[in-house]
């Protein structure tokens, strides 16, 4: 019984950031929904950014619990430095994907174009003209018109110019106006 009255104030602290979280969660989740509704964004794309987001606030509650129950500053940040000093050594061949990661979460909020609307990406060296069949946490999928399957890193976007064209029928493969 001496030990649960000596760590009230810890517990009591942790179910209060743990009900915090929750609320959190559930705000953060609705308003994304809601952005996602009003710019009639697809739900898989809604839901993969609500993911993320749920992911950074479980860190942040995870490294407060540690401080409510009295582990020592530098030794937070040693940890996390090592931490952060492997997965960066990991990571670092595989910049790209965080880079097209953070790409996806920007075109989500940016909404620059949907699925359905025909694009130009202005490529010197490889030019490409297609209607937008799907755009994931990684790539967008894109259809030319001679039914190929064009899938193009979500990084790209932000370093090539993009041109929003005419729109692909579903009939004959052809752009209209």
């Amino acid at each position: 019984m001496e030990i649960l009255e000596y760590y009230l104030l810890q517990e009591i602290s942790t179910v209060m950031l743990l009900l915090i979280v929750f609320l959190v969660r559930r705000v953060v989740s609705k308003l994304v929904k809601r952005y996602a509704t009003a710019s009639h964004i697809i739900e898989k794309r809604t839901n993969l950014v609500i993911k993320y987001i749920n992911i950074l606030i479980t860190i942040l509650a995870s490294i407060t619990i540690i401080l409510i129950w009295g582990v020592q500053t530098k030794d937070i940040f040693v940890t996390l430095s090592s931490i952060a000093t492997v997965i960066g050594v990991a990571m670092f061949a595989q910049w790209s994907i965080l880079s097209n990661i953070t790409s996806g979460i920007l075109l989500f909020f940016s909404f620059p174009f949907k699925i359905g609307d025909c694009i130009q990406i202005h490529d010197k060296d490889f030019p490409v003209e297609g209607e937008i069949e799907d755009i994931g946490a990684l790539h967008v999928t894109l259809k030319s018109k001679t039914g190929e399957l064009v899938i193009y890193p979500n990084n790209l976007f932000f370093q090539k110019g993009i041109s929003i064209i005419k729109k692909l029928t579903n009939n004959n493969n052809e752009f209209t106006d």
